[in-house]
């Protein structure tokens, strides 16, 4: 008996979840993911949305585990001036 995880590099969200009207430098943001979820903590990942384009380098402080769902707490490390796309 095994629990399935996925391994994750960045935190990918769906535009109605970014509010990106809200991201703003130091902003703490809470995100929920289905599934259980691996992903680095305490060291600054990129936050992008369904279409693959970067609007921030964000830094996960916690990261909860429960009734098949990932939550995160993170904070806006640094906010692109543009967003950039991180898939050819």
């Amino acid at each position: 008996m095994g629990m399935p995880c996925e391994v994750n590099s960045i935190l990918k969200l769906d535009l109605d979840e970014l509010s990106l009207s809200t991201l703003k430098s130091d902003s703490f943001h809470h995100a929920t993911k289905k599934g259980y979820r691996i992903l680095p903590i305490d060291v600054p990942i990129q936050l992008v949305d369904q279409n693959w384009l970067a609007h921030a380098d964000i830094v996960i402080s916690q990261l909860v585990w429960e009734n098949q769902l990932t939550r995160v707490t993170y904070k806006v490390h640094r906010l692109y001036a543009e967003p950039f796309s991180v898939k050819g």
